[in-house]
């Protein structure tokens, strides 16, 4: 028997459930979806974690199908009430994408999961320890090429997946670590880790960016 399908508003908790944007109309997981509920205000705000109380209204997370949303009111059609959405929502949502991967990125470096600089991450990839990369997106072209490569094949030949998160700045990066220059980055297997691929994921997924993951 496939995942139970429920409507594109909901009363409760969707785990393990399918939903249907708002917008397209698709039948996705929760986790390719984002879920906004109305605060007492009446405001649409993002429910991230999926926890808020209230009916739920779930759309496509990606930053277009968000704008879709405003423009077509799928909010107050879901809701079938007046309700006020913010004209920047979709940046809003990309804006606590965002601090919750370079929070995650953080909260790995502070557990000691984290390398940085493309002498102690390569040094990092010889040790076969490495589960994941992350480069500053306008760092050099070939630095990130020639440690990505390597790390890919380490992967490939032990048969695992390469992580690879290349779509955060240096400077981002390095607000996110406490110091200057953030480039590269390897990480070791983790709670946190894992994490920050999961928010690194669906900020990727938001954006619609191409490309390694």
């Amino acid at each position: 028997m496939g995942a139970e399908l429920i409507e594109d508003a909901d009363d409760g908790d969707a785990r393990g459930s399918l939903r249907r944007c708002a917008v397209t109309r698709r039948e996705l997981p929760p986790e390719e979806l984002i879920r906004f509920v109305a605060d007492p205000s009446d405001t649409v705000v993002p429910d991230v974690t999926r926890k808020l109380p209230g009916r739920g209204v779930w759309v496509t997370c990606e930053r277009p199908v968000v704008e879709a949303a405003l423009k077509s009111g799928a909010f107050a059609k879901s809701l079938k009430r007046r309700v006020n959405v913010p004209a920047d929502l979709p940046q809003r949502i990309d804006d606590l994408f965002l601090s919750r991967v370079l929070n995650a990125m953080s909260l790995a470096n502070k557990a000691g999961l984290v390398s940085t600089g493309a002498e102690k991450v390569d040094k990092l990839l010889d040790s076969g320890k490495a589960v994941a990369l992350v480069h500053g997106t306008d760092g050099t072209s070939e630095g990130r090429r020639k440690l990505s490569a390597k790390f890919t094949a380490i992967q490939r030949d032990k048969g695992r997946s390469a992580p690879i998160v290349d779509w955060l700045t240096i400077e981002q990066l390095s607000l996110a670590m406490g110091r200057s220059n953030v480039v590269h980055a390897g990480l070791i297997q983790g709670g946190a880790t894992e994490r920050l691929l999961s928010e690194a994921e669906r900020l990727k997924r938001y954006r619609c960016v191409s490309g390694a993951s």
